[in-house]
């Protein structure tokens, strides 16, 4: 999809930009007035190639047919965001299905800790090096240009959200019983960006204007969601948006989030160039291992 350079994304659409228009203005501004009207956008078209991401995404589904106990030899310990760990069970009372994760940081690399990366299937850690690569360098430029809808320098958003990059491999399978499971809770994500490569099963729904929308399934398309810092930052010009999961009847569905986030000792509050008399700031600042919720943060898509 092109953006024509005075079409406005349609207000009922979930907007899709095209990275590769020649129009890098025009491009900025969709992503700008994505974020401003409806706090996610996908993006087609971005760089990342086609076999990274269809590599990725095999090593993480071989990973995920692995016996329970070959699993288990990158389990999450308690204290520990990393690893790997049943998130919820077949609950009917709760109406949630069985989701299965993997969580890892991959950027940079003092935070890697390789001992929660699987070393089977073999080719693991090179397939998700060589996607960090990728979806790291696509990160930077919707900061970049998110930064200069603020009117502000291209680093400035990246300066302050970009201290760690997670990734999590969620594992939704088949449920008989999706007729009565309503997916996970609606919520909004405590970090700063996250991107999303989903496989063939739509199941992402996001809120706006009293109503939720379907995320239209578009092959290597990646999904962008701003989250609850880069809402702070911006001064709530940024929406960060509500958003829940579906799960499907028959086929199995995974997601592979990239969280950008802030260092925990960071401290996020409105840019001071931002505000003033007009637009006092809306949120206090601070520290991100104040803001999120104690213990690992789990989000799934």
């Amino acid at each position: 999809m092109v953006l024509e350079r005075d079409q406005d994304i349609p207000s009922s659409h979930i907007p899709v930009v095209d990275l590769s228009n020649p129009d890098q203005e025009l491009v900025a501004r969709a992503v700008v007035k994505a974020s401003e009207e409806w706090g996610v956008f996908q993006v087609v078209n971005h760089g990342i190639p086609t076999k990274v991401i269809q590599r990725l995404q095999n090593v993480g589904r071989q990973f995920f047919e692995l016996s329970e106990e070959e699993k288990n030899a990158v389990a999450k310990p308690d204290d520990s965001r990393e690893g790997y760990a049943r998130r919820y069970e077949l609950d009917l009372e709760r109406k949630t299905g069985t989701v299965d994760q993997l969580f890892h940081n991959i950027w940079p690399p003092s935070s890697v800790n390789y001992k929660y990366w699987p070393k089977n299937p073999l080719d693991y850690r090179e397939a998700n090096e060589e996607y960090t690569k990728h979806v790291k360098m696509l990160s930077e430029k919707i900061m970049e240009w998110l930064s200069e809808g603020l009117g502000l320098w291209g680093e400035a958003i990246k300066e302050v959200i970009s201290g760690e990059y997670m990734m999590i491999v969620n594992y939704y399978p088949p449920c008989p019983h999706s007729d009565l499971i309503e997916g996970l809770d609606p919520h909004t994500d405590v970090s700063g960006l996250t991107l999303i490569l989903p496989n063939e099963i739509p199941g992402l729904q996001v809120f706006k204007d009293d109503h939720w929308f379907d995320l239209e399934n578009i092959p290597s398309a990646v999904i962008v969601i701003i989250g609850d810092q880069i809402q702070r930052l911006s001064n709530g010009r940024y929406k960060s948006v509500l958003h829940k999961t579906t799960v499907d009847k028959e086929r199995t569905r995974m997601s592979w989030p990239v969280l950008v986030r802030p260092t925990n000792d960071t401290v996020v509050g409105p840019f001071l160039e931002i505000t003033g008399h007009d637009d006092p700031p809306k949120f206090k600042p601070i520290a991100y291992k104040d803001y999120i919720p104690q213990g690992p943060s789990l989000i799934l898509r």
